[in-house]
């Protein structure tokens, strides 16, 4: 009979996480075993697949995407990897790979130290195995965080990159040391603001003086930021913004002081960062040699304050980065008019920046919409400070009819899905009896076997799906407290400032007047808050 000719994968992947628990296995180690397994055995290797550094919770990884398309493509109908824990560290996900589509897709699958060839049919220790793997990502994910807390209360930099004008110390890990090659590019930015120039015409003087950024310098040194620089034209490496030259103009790095934890992840599974509050920012002072001193950044600071929010009318930009059009979703922008007491306003950006007025002004003046958000801020302060647990009930009342009647429906679901798992389990069971004693034909077993498997599997993720689903709604509650917590911060507001507005606000969207039966204007202004969102009233 001739022997099915294999073209293999052999898959390779280690992770930072790995490397810190000291597993062995790295990907040297790894190659040296799938290629003498795929020798001895007389597999057919038509290439090596490799993710080094990327988490096994993320498949995402180039070097499993690339082997997914290969196989798509019908180059591969074999993967071989170390073991299971090498392809994923995500029972469901993994799961999915080995007992639905790799089948689906006839390609067999051997985990060698873990004693699994689908060729040999399926494993019942594989399932196992897969949530053994995923509970040491878990622990894994706790204990790395537990180190980078330790690390972030000492202040230690961690980071892919240094901020500009230092380096990484190679005698003491976290450890910042000042970079004498691009200290100047720092003190000549804190010295042009020092002497009145704005962020704008910093920048403008930046490009003009072809002074390289933080990106071309890191490209140059390290070869990250490959995508940005590589092949492209000189005036690039020039290519100064805004927004960068803020950030260094705010950056508490360059005083001495380590700020950390402003972003961190909902969970060890997912990658997504989110900002933090002010309030949980880790800030340490005096963790490495200052470049510049604490009276420049000090008068640094309030020249930026002042020039962007104190205006000759007393209006201040407060608002920037918080207004949103209802319509088009486009930024509002601060004007002014030329006549009037009240001639601060705001209107979509959209609209004046475009030739064919692509959206309508959305027009609202400065004083309304800051007299509207104070009186709103007020009030939530206020009944934070009289009954904490009156508005927390509040916030988990906002919306509750829709989320009653999702919960309900989650919770229908998933006592339907659990019974059906349950009476699946006891089919599968009562059918390898019935296939032991003679009762049914091997034939119709596998046949009834693998139905009752893609079952499972479909259920599983559907269990999955809907407990991750009820999480978050839990989540909800945590965050309404989280909110509590930080108004209470702000008891008797007497005026709005930009932090004040930025810790407690997500966005603010503007809705386009209207003129009601009685001719007067109105207006609808939504806020949403931080954690929690809109609050219905």
């Amino acid at each position: 009979m001739k022997q099915p000719i294999y073209n293999t994968a052999l898959y390779l992947r280690l992770s930072r996480d790995d490397e810190l628990q000291g597993e062995s296995g790295s990907i040297q180690t790894q190659r040296m075993i799938l290629r003498d397994y795929a020798q001895t055995h007389g597999l057919c290797v038509v290439g090596e697949y490799v993710d080094d550094g990327w988490s096994g919770t993320n498949y995402d990884r180039p070097g499993f995407q690339r082997m997914i398309d290969d196989i798509e493509d019908g180059k591969i109908n074999c993967v071989v990897t170390k073991d299971l824990s090498r392809l994923g560290r995500n029972y469901i996900l993994t799961g999915q790979y080995t007992e639905i589509y790799f089948p689906s897709k006839g390609v067999r699958y051997i985990a060698i130290n873990d004693n699994v060839d689908t060729l040999n049919g399926e494993s019942e220790l594989a399932p196992f195995l897969n949530i053994l793997n995923e509970m040491h990502a878990r622990q894994t994910s706790k204990k790395v965080k537990a180190a980078l807390h330790t690390r972030r209360m000492n202040g230690a930099h961690w980071g892919p990159h240094t901020p500009l004008g230092y380096r990484k110390d190679p005698d003491q890990k976290g450890h910042l040391l000042v970079d004498p090659e691009t200290r100047w590019i720092v003190e000549k930015i804190f010295d042009l603001a020092f002497h009145g120039m704005g962020v704008a015409r910093i920048t403008k003087t930046l490009i003009q003086e072809q002074v390289p950024t933080p990106g071309w310098l890191h490209y140059s040194r390290e070869g990250t930021y490959a995508q940005f620089y590589q092949d492209a034209p000189e005036e690039k490496r020039y290519e100064w913004n805004l927004p960068t030259v803020r950030k260094i103009l705010k950056d508490e790095n360059y005083i001495g002081n380590s700020i950390n934890n402003r972003l961190s992840s909902k969970s060890f599974k997912s990658k997504k960062l989110s900002r933090n509050p002010a309030s949980e920012w880790i800030r340490v002072e005096g963790t490495h040699e200052p470049i510049i001193s604490r009276d420049v950044f000090d008068q640094v600071q309030g020249q930026i304050a002042s020039r962007r929010r104190e205006q000759k009318d007393g209006t201040t930009h407060i608002f920037a980065g918080l207004l949103k059009c209802a319509d088009c979703g486009c930024s509002m922008r601060f004007g002014r008019q030329s006549k009037g007491q009240h001639a601060a306003y705001y209107g979509c950006r959209k609209y004046y920046d475009t030739a064919d007025r692509r959206c309508t002004i959305h027009f609202i003046r400065y004083s309304v919409l800051y007299a509207y958000v104070l009186d709103r801020l007020q009030f939530w302060s206020a009944l934070a400070a009289q009954d904490e647990e009156k508005l927390l009930e509040r916030l988990l009342q906002n919306g509750s009819q829709n989320r009653n009647a999702e919960r309900k429906r989650q919770t229908a679901e998933l006592r339907k899905a659990e019974k059906r798992k349950a009476t699946v389990d006891s089919l599968f069971v009562k059918m390898y009896e019935d296939w032991s004693a003679g009762r049914i034909t091997e034939s119709n077993f596998n046949l009834l076997s693998e139905r009752y498997q893609a079952e499972q599997m479909e259920l599983d993720t559907k269990i999955a799906s809907l407990k991750a689903a009820m999480e978050n709604d839990k989540q909800s509650a945590e965050d309404a407290g989280k909110w509590v917590k930080l108004i209470q911060q702000y008891s008797e507001i007497t005026e709005l400032d930009a932090p004040l507005l930025n810790t407690l606000i997500e966005k603010i969207v503007i809705h386009e007047a209207t003129k009601g039966p009685d001719g007067v204007r109105e207006q609808e202004v939504e806020i949403f808050y931080r954690f929690v969102g809109k609050i219905d009233l």
